[in-house]
């Protein structure tokens, strides 16, 4: 788990339209993550 502070781990996902971004080409951005836990899973 991160801990409030800490940088966050490098990593890659592809967008809505399937280009890969990374965390990095976002660099002196603000971002926000928001998801949800149950999301495309059941129960």
């Amino acid at each position: 788990m991160l801990e409030i502070g800490s940088e966050a781990p490098k990593f890659s996902a592809p967008d809505q339209n399937g280009n890969i971004l990374s965390l990095e080409d976002l660099s002196g951005s603000w971002v926000l993550f928001w998801w949800y836990p149950k999301a495309s899973t059941p129960g």
